[in-house]
C-alpha cells in the first residue's frame, strides 16, 4: 500500500479516536448458537463519492508500490508545486463553464516532457473538489504509464484497448475507482500490435460519450504529437488540448509542429513544466499556464534550440 493511502488510514483512525464513545448497549441474554457480527463499514472519506449502487461493492485496485513522488495534488496538496495544479483546476472550471469543456487531452511535443505527470496531477487536483467526478484515461497505447505512477497493479485486468476490442465491454466494467482519491482510472489495458488502428475505431466514440455522461471531467493522457499520428486521432473526439513543453528542454521547432498539428481552436493552452523562474524556497516545481482564448495561438518557445 502507498504512502498516501496508509496517511489516510492514519488520519481516519485518529478521527475515530477523538469522538466521544457511544452509550453503552443494554445486555442481552446470550444465545446457544453465535451470531455472525456486522462489520461496520469504514469511514468514507471527504473526498469520496458514495457508490452509484448500494449493492454494488467494487474493491478498491490492488496497490503495489509508492505512488510517483511527482504526484504532489496527490501526495502533497498543501505544497507550492499542488498551488499550481490548483491554478490550473480554476482555469479549466472557468472554462467549463463558458464552453462546456469536459473532455481535456493532455499532450505534449515529445516524449519525457511531463505530459502524464502533468495530467495525472491536474484530475488529482479536479478530483479535490467533493462533487466533482473526475475520469483519468491512459490513451497513450505506445507507452502507457500511468498505472505505474499511481502505484497501481500493473496486471490489473481490463483497460481501454480491451473496451475498444469488445464492443460488449461497458466503461464501468473497464474502469478502476479511487475511492480515496474521489478518481476513477481507466488504464490502457492490453498493448495492442496497431495503436493507431484501434483508437480509429467508432468505438472510442462510444466509449467517450459514455465518460461524458458520467463524469464532469475527462482528463485524457495521449502520446507525444510529433513523433506519431495518434494524438490527431483522438483530437477529433476531445474538447481541447493542453500541451505540455519541458522548460529549457522542448526544442521551438518540435513546439512549432506540434501546433501546427492541432486545430487552434482545440488548443486550450500550454503547461510551463520545470520552470524554476518562479520557484519559492522549498518548494518542489513551478508549471506555469498560458491559456489561448478563442482558439488564438501565441508562439512561446521553450528552448531556441
Amino acid at each position: 500500500m502507498s504512502t498516501f493511502f496508509r496517511a489516510l488510514e492514519r488520519a481516519e483512525h485518529d478521527r475515530a479516536l477523538r469522538q466521544p464513545a457511544p452509550p453503552p448497549a443494554a445486555v442481552s441474554e446470550p444465545t446457544t448458537s453465535p451470531v455472525p457480527q456486522e462489520v461496520e463499514a469504514p469511514r468514507a472519506s471527504p473526498f469520496s463519492r458514495p457508490p452509484v449502487e448500494a449493492t454494488r461493492r467494487v474493491p478498491e485496485p490492488e496497490l503495489t508500490a509508492e505512488i510517483d513522488g511527482h504526484l504532489v495534488s496527490l501526495l502533497a496538496p498543501a505544497s507550492f508545486g499542488a498551488e499550481q495544479y490548483r491554478a490550473l483546476r480554476h482555469q479549466i472550471e472557468q472554462l467549463r463553464r463558458t464552453t462546456d469543456l469536459s473532455v481535456i487531452a493532455v499532450s505534449s511535443p515529445d516524449t519525457a516532457d511531463g505530459k502524464t505527470t502533468t495530467a495525472i496531477n491536474l484530475a488529482g487536483a479536479l478530483a479535490q473538489a467533493p462533487d466533482a467526478r473526475v475520469l483519468l484515461i491512459d490513451a497513450d497505447l505506445r507507452a502507457a504509464n500511468l498505472v505505474a505512477q499511481l502505484g497501481l497493479a500493473e496486471s490489473a485486468a481490463r483497460g481501454l484497448v480491451d473496451a475498444i476490442l469488445d464492443p460488449s465491454l461497458r466503461l464501468g466494467a473497464v474502469t478502476q475507482s479511487l475511492a480515496h482519491l474521489n478518481l476513477s482510472v481507466l488504464p490502457a489495458g492490453r498493448r495492442p500490435s496497431a495503436p493507431y488502428e484501434v483508437l480509429k475505431s467508432p468505438r472510442v466514440v462510444e466509449l467517450l460519450a459514455e465518460a461524458r455522461r458520467a463524469y464532469d471531467y475527462v482528463i485524457v493522457d495521449t502520446p507525444p504529437l510529433v513523433s506519431v499520428p495518434d494524438s490527431r486521432i483522438i483530437g477529433k473526439w476531445v474538447d481541447g488540448f493542453l500541451i505540455v513543453v519541458a522548460a529549457d528542454r522542448t526544442p521551438r521547432r518540435l513546439l512549432e509542429e506540434a501546433l501546427n498539428l492541432l486545430e487552434p481552436a482545440k488548443i486550450v493552452g500550454m503547461v510551463f513544466n520545470g520552470d524554476d523562474r518562479h520557484l519559492s524556497r522549498g518548494s518542489y516545481a513551478s508549471r506555469r499556464w498560458r491559456g489561448f482564448p478563442n482558439g488564438s495561438r501565441k508562439r512561446h518557445a521553450a528552448s531556441d534550440e
